[in-house]
């Protein structure tokens, strides 16, 4: 062999060796592009679920904020949200009282389950709920039909496996401080577990839960209270024409007792009412507002003696307030009393309050306020009647005396 033919053979082998250097150099450069790639399409990823999840959780919130105390709304987005982004088919939110839990939402329930949903329940002692129960922490079951209340038949477990088709399910619980109010549990139909972040996500929904809940509770209680002082002020302003009114009177009784009637109706939001006076024997009309005219017609033909069923002759047996929620059940009015018969048929009185008018002892006369449909009066607006009704003796006892 010549030494040019040993030179090419050489040099034919340091061009294989270059490419081959080549090569290699090309793969080492696609290998960090193909895992910059990678990363890049997991930062997409979770860079869209950051957007998914804050534009639930500013959903959840704009309900909140237009809810105004009712949670049903409030608990069925969180509900939609919790299942949607953690990849669930169904999911349950559910009070606890203390006892039993009761569902509150359903979002995307099949409907072989839906009937059960207005039925509270206890768990089981080794379900998951009463795990909840006993440490306040989330739960999750791979399978709930590889659990002991399925396998023991626990008919809510049973409904949800046989009926619902639920495989695998997280629940979280709804606290505040220490107290379980409620839990919410998302289900899936196949044994599929959930990640740690999805089981946080729903806890996050669970926290927003309770601070709805205390929120519509402050609520409530804020306007139990400007309710009262708006009753409160209501009274006091209609106390205050009253006795405006009993200044202004020079002694005559029927403006005083018009002004009383006229705020007693306003005030308890009755349809109507009578201020009768009793001379011992028989009632006439001292003074009346907003009555029906038949009925008005009715007692203006004179004093009448209270007939037996009546309910005039209940408050003269027993000199005591009567509240009656619907005259029309009245066993005296299927016995034709005719008081009740006019009451019922000419003024279409349903609910209504009688008080008495007592000096003493000795039943003078009757304040009565009248509804023409079945709405009893609750003890405050009682309360204000029974007022005017003292009131009322006391100027009458000042008349005459």
């Amino acid at each position: 062999m010549s030494r040019k033919g040993a030179k090419n053979r050489t040099h034919g082998r340091k061009s294989r060796s270059t490419g081959t250097k080549a090569t290699t150099r090309v793969g080492q450069v696609r290998k960090p592009r193909a895992d910059l790639e990678r990363r890049l399409e997991t930062y997409k990823r979770e860079l869209n679920e950051a957007r998914e999840e804050q534009t639930a959780t500013s959903e959840v919130l704009r309900v909140i904020s237009s809810s105004r105390g009712e949670l049903g709304a409030v608990f069925e987005t969180m509900l939609a949200n919790a299942t949607r982004l953690c990849g669930a088919k169904f999911g349950t939110l559910n009070l606890y009282d203390g006892d039993v839990f009761h569902i509150a939402a359903v979002h995307n329930v099949p409907s072989a389950f839906a009937a059960m949903q207005n039925v509270p329940f206890r768990p089981h002692a080794q379900s998951g709920h009463a795990e909840i129960l006993r440490t306040k922490r989330p739960v999750q079951i791979d399978d709930i039909r590889a659990m002991p209340p399925y396998l023991e038949g626990d008919p809510v477990v049973l409904a949800l496996a046989d009926f619902a088709g639920a495989r695998t399910t997280v629940g979280v619980p709804m606290l505040k401080e220490d107290a379980l109010l409620g839990t919410i549990t998302i289900y899936r139909q196949e044994v599929r577990p959930f990640t740690d972040k999805q089981i946080e996500l729903v806890q996050n929904f669970a926290n927003q839960a309770v601070i709805a809940i205390e929120n519509t509770r402050l609520l409530n209680e804020l306007r139990q209270r400007t309710d009262d002082l708006t009753e409160a002020l209501g009274q006091q302003t209609a106390t205050s024409e009253v006795l405006g009114v009993i200044s202004s009177s020079q002694g005559e009784l029927k403006p005083v007792f018009q002004a009383m009637l006229e705020n007693a109706v306003r005030i308890c939001e009755a349809g109507f009412g009578v201020l009768w006076l009793y001379d011992g024997t028989a009632f006439r009309s001292g003074a009346m507002h907003n009555v029906p005219n038949a009925f008005e017609e009715f007692w203006k033909r004179g004093p009448h003696p209270p007939t037996p069923e009546s309910i005039l002759s209940r408050v003269v047996r027993t000199k005591r307030t009567v509240h009656i929620a619907d005259l029309k059940a009245e066993a005296g009015y299927a016995r034709g009393d005719p008081m009740l018969v006019a009451g019922v048929d000419i003024a279409g009185i349903r609910s209504f309050v009688v008080v008495p008018m007592l000096k003493e002892d000795d039943l003078i006369g009757a304040i009565g306020i009248y509804q023409q449909e079945v709405r009893p009066f609750n003890e405050k607006q009682v309360a204000l009647v029974t007022n005017f009704a003292s009131q009322a003796v006391t100027r009458r006892a000042m008349r005459t005396g």
